[in-house]
C-alpha cells in the first residue's frame, strides 16, 4: 500500500503538534530534574513495572520491607519507552516517586504502530500465551503471525485455546485438526475454560514461576482466564458483538499480575491483527521452524520457492511432510509484507 502524500498545511499542523509536545514533555521534564536534585527524593529502591500511563507509570517496590508497596512514578524521557515488566531504579517522593534508571530486558515484545514505528508491549518475558478461542472462531494465519513475532523475539509461544465449553460436532473437527497442526510441529498446545474451569490447572503449572503475556484478538476470553486464574482481580469482560462475533476491547493498559505461589501474568491490550510489515522478508521464515531447516537444501542457493526447479520446501509440501496451510499462511504473509512495503 503506497504511502498517503500528505499537503503542505497537513505537513505544517503535525509538525505543529510535534514541537507542542516535546514543549510540553521538556517542561515535565524540567519539574522532574528539579525534584531529582532537591532533597524532597528518598535514595534509590529497584522497583517493577507492573503498568504504564502515557507519562507516568505503577511500580511496585522490591526492596525490602516496602516490597509489593505500589507508586505513580513520573519517567525521565532519556530512559526510553518503558513497558510493563520493566526492572527499574526508582526513588521516592512526598505524593509519588521518579523512575531514574531501566535495569536490562532479557526480552522483549515489540509490535508496530499504526506508523510502522516499533512499539515496545511487554518486557522480560519467558512465555508468550497465543489465545484463541473456540468463538470467535480461530483463524490459522493469526496464529502464525504471532508465531512469527514470538520466534523472532526469541520468547517461546504457548498456544492456549479458550472456551472449550463451546466446543460441539459442528467445530469439534476443524478445530481439532488446527492444534494437532501445530502439536506436530512441536508446539505446546493447551485447552481451557474459564466458564467450566477446565484445563486451568494445567495452565497454572505451566506459568508457576515464570513471566507471561497474554496475547490474542479481543473477545477470546483474555480476561476472562486471568479472573479464573487470579480470583479478585476482577478486570472488566466484554461480551461478543452479536453482529460480528468478534470481541470488543476491555483492557485498555497493559499490566501485570502476580500469582499467590509465585509467576506473574501481563495482560495486554486486545490485537485484532498482528503487523509484521517491520520484519524483513527473508526473516519471516525465522517464524516457521518446520520450513526453515529445508530452506538450504534448495538447488539454488538464491531460492525464492516459487517456481524454480529443485525447492526443498514445495517438494516437502507436494510430498505432504510440510502442512500446505503453513506454506500456505507463510506465501501470504510474504505477500502482506511487500504489498505494505511497496
Amino acid at each position: 500500500m503506497a504511502k498517503r502524500k500528505l499537503t503542505r498545511r497537513q505537513n505544517w499542523r503535525i509538525q505543529k503538534i510535534q514541537e507542542e509536545r516535546t514543549a510540553r514533555a521538556s517542561k515535565k521534564d524540567a519539574a522532574i530534574e528539579q525534584q531529582l536534585d532537591s532533597s524532597d527524593l528518598g535514595p534509590e529502591e529497584h522497583g517493577l513495572i507492573i503498568s504504564h500511563y502515557g507519562r507516568s507509570v505503577d511500580v511496585e517496590a522490591t526492596d525490602g520491607s516496602e516490597a509489593g508497596e505500589i507508586i505513580r512514578c513520573h519517567m525521565r524521557t532519556n530512559l526510553g519507552q518503558l513497558v510493563t515488566g520493566d526492572r527499574v531504579i526508582w526513588r521516592r517522593g512526598k505524593e509519588s516517586g521518579v523512575v531514574v534508571a531501566k535495569l536490562e530486558r532479557k526480552s522483549e515484545l515489540l509490535r508496530p504502530n499504526p506508523y510502522g514505528d516499533m512499539k515496545p508491549v511487554a518486557a522480560n518475558i519467558d512465555f508468550i500465551v497465543i489465545t484463541v478461542a473456540v468463538e470467535p472462531t480461530p483463524h490459522a494465519n493469526l496464529i502464525d503471525r504471532y508465531l512469527v513475532a514470538s520466534e523472532i523475539s526469541g520468547i517461546e509461544p504457548v498456544i492456549l485455546l479458550n472456551k472449550t465449553d463451546l466446543l460441539n460436532d459442528d467445530n469439534r473437527e476443524t478445530i481439532d485438526t488446527m492444534l494437532t497442526r501445530y502439536r506436530e510441529i512441536g508446539y505446546q498446545v493447551l485447552l481451557a475454560s474459564s466458564e467450566s474451569e477446565e484445563g486451568l490447572a494445567d495452565l497454572k503449572a505451566l506459568l508457576d514461576q515464570r513471566i507471561s503475556v497474554f496475547v490474542g484478538q479481543s473477545g477470546v476470553g483474555k480476561s476472562s482466564l486471568i479472573n479464573a486464574l487470579l480470583p479478585g482481580v476482577d478486570l472488566k469482560v466484554g461480551e461478543l458483538s452479536t453482529q460480528t462475533r468478534k470481541g470488543r476491547h476491555t483492557t485498555t493498559t497493559a499490566r501485570l499480575f502476580h500469582f499467590p505461589d509465585g509467576g506473574d501474568l501481563i495482560d495486554s491490550p486486545g490485537i485484532r491483527e498482528f503487523g509484521l510489515w517491520h520484519i524483513a522478508p527473508e526473516d519471516v521464515i525465522k517464524g516457521f521452524k518446520e520450513l526453515q531447516p529445508l530452506a538450504g537444501l534448495c538447488r539454488f542457493r538464491d531460492c525464492q520457492h516459487e517456481q524454480e526447479p529443485g525447492c526443498a520446501l514445495k517438494s516437502a509440501v507436494e510430498e505432504g511432510s510440510i502442512s500446505e496451510q503453513r506454506w500456505l499462511s507463510y506465501k501470504h504473509i510474504l505477500c502482506s509484507i511487500e504489498e505494505q512495503n511497496s
